[in-house]
């Protein structure tokens, strides 16, 4: 994939932006942090050329004058809210997210738990933190939230909260996901330093939408992509527009809550000191795009692969269809379809022709190689083997696994371990690799090519095992399934 987004010069320019925007408040800036500090695969997906870590690296030039607060919502504690990216809940993500940014150097000072109302899991959590040493603070619900500004802004509104200690002139605000009340606490600290005589301001860091490109570009329509389960639409800022006569690119729930956010900065201040919820951003991505068509044509694969994300969670009965008309609205307005994806019609073509499962895999140069079921080897893991032979330039004759290696393996599975499928899942395979790498040429050929796969597109004609799709994660390759099982059952 063609680089389209100039990593260095966005942590430059992003670094040296939240300074001016720290000193243009004075004593302290409290900085809403939307989307991932790391593992933004979905930014290095649809710019290619942005590091997932790239957030972080940025924070790491700021790292002497920023400190860490994370925020979760009570009511997702009560409810093991999971973050399905990870499979874990909120409360264990909190503790991922402590222990990643205390191990690259950066200071968590705390967090916050909102919309407290004495829930028992809650007050279990808070003692579980207290006891590992982090400060615990607890922000409770306020009656008319957002609307009765007058109450919001006062001492049984915001001023019930408890103040956040800080010691840092850069205060992030981070939580585990959306709806965990980042915002409100940026608000509530406004008012409680404006009370104690400190000079505090407010800036939101959201990568997407991308304020200064097109409202209908493929990098912008592939975020409403990526939040159309939260139905985000973006929409131009008219607030900006009036002021400024600029056209720039916002979503709605900004939109919406800025004349609040207006009003709130004037119960605390006396004043608003932004004409627009673009002004309160502080996003310079949008300047290091350096391929604007690299970024298109990368960010309507990322479309089409959150289409058959969603066709796939509505096969498992864990999406709904709301969310799937939202993707193929927005694959007409982008203009594409399945078709745009080469690797769809390559497995799917396999499988009609063989009666059977079958997997493509899109090599770096356009070469598209295939894998089909057979009685050793799933389609996956068979195109995987097919993907790292060329790669390494090995004839297609030669068995990287010898099938008297694999009989054995199957026997350990079928007889021993109880499974009914005596074919090899990718981790297996991969592992069997591995071990003939240690006598076998080809074999240790074949497995340094794994690193060439990241970022390679991968289509399966069959839903897979969450073994195989945490391999080809793992890989970095790019996953797309049909939305059918490989048998019908009823229970798989």
């Amino acid at each position: 994939m063609k680089t389209g987004f100039d990593n260095q010069k966005y942590l430059t320019m992003q670094s040296e932006h939240i300074r001016e925007r720290i000193s243009q408040f004075g004593d302290k800036l409290y900085l809403e942090f939307g989307g991932k500090l790391f593992d933004d695969f979905h930014a290095s997906r649809v710019l290619p050329g942005f590091a997932p870590d790239s957030k972080l690296q940025m924070l790491l030039q700021l790292a002497d004058q920023a400190e860490i607060v994370v925020v979760i919502n009570a009511a997702d504690i009560e409810k093991n809210k999971i973050r399905h990216d990870l499979g874990i809940t909120y409360d264990l993500d909190v503790l991922r997210l402590i222990q990643e940014f205390r191990d690259k150097g950066l200071y968590v000072g705390s967090v916050v738990i909102t919309r407290y109302s004495g829930q028992r899991s809650a007050d279990i959590f808070k003692a579980k933190l207290e006891n590992l040493g982090i400060r615990v603070y607890r922000h409770y619900p306020i009656d008319g939230y957002p609307n009765n500004i007058s109450h919001i802004v006062s001492d049984e509104g915001y001023g019930k909260n408890d103040y956040i200690e800080t010691t840092r002139p850069l205060v992030i605000i981070t939580a585990p996901g959306p709806g965990s009340g980042k915002m409100a606490t940026c608000l509530s600290q406004l008012y409680h330093e404006n009370k104690r005589g400190i000079k505090a301001g407010y800036a939101k860091f959201e990568t997407f939408p991308i304020w200064n490109i097109p409202l209908k570009h493929p990098v912008n329509l592939a975020y409403e992509a990526a939040t159309a389960d939260l139905n985000d639409v973006n929409m131009i800022d008219p607030f900006h527009l009036e002021a400024y006569g600029v056209t720039t690119v916002n979503y709605n729930r900004d939109v919406e809550i800025y004349p609040v956010l207006s009003a709130m900065f004037e119960g605390i201040y006396g004043y608003c000191p932004y004409k627009s919820p673009t002004d309160m951003g502080v996003n310079m991505a949008g300047n290091c795009i350096v391929d604007d068509e690299a970024c298109q044509e990368a960010s309507r694969q990322e479309i089409i692969r959150r289409y058959y994300q969603t066709l796939n969670r509505l096969a498992q009965d864990t999406g709904n269809k709301d969310e799937l008309f939202k993707l193929e609205l927005l694959m007409k307005q982008a203009k594409i379809t399945t078709a745009l994806r080469p690797v769809v019609s390559a497995a799917n073509e396999l499988a009609e022709r063989n009666q059977s499962p079958a997997a493509a895999l899109e090599l770096p140069d356009g070469q598209i190689v295939t894998g089909k079921t057979s009685a050793l080897l799933g389609a996956s893991a068979a195109a995987l083997l097919n993907a790292v032979k060329v790669l390494g330039g090995i004839a297609d004759g030669i068995h990287l696994i010898s099938p008297a290696f694999i009989e054995p393996i199957q026997g350990l599975k079928t007889r021993y371990l109880g499974s009914r499928n005596p074919r090899l899942h990718t981790d297996e395979v991969l592992i069997a690799l591995s071990t003939c790498a240690a006598t076998d040429q080809n074999a240790r050929t074949a497995l340094e090519q794994l690193p060439k796969l990241r970022g390679c597109q991968v289509h399966t004609s069959v839903m897979l095992s969450s073994v195989d799709i945490n391999v080809f994660k793992k890989l970095g390759l790019e996953l797309t399934s049909e939305p059918l099982y490989e048998s019908k059952k009823i229970y798989h």
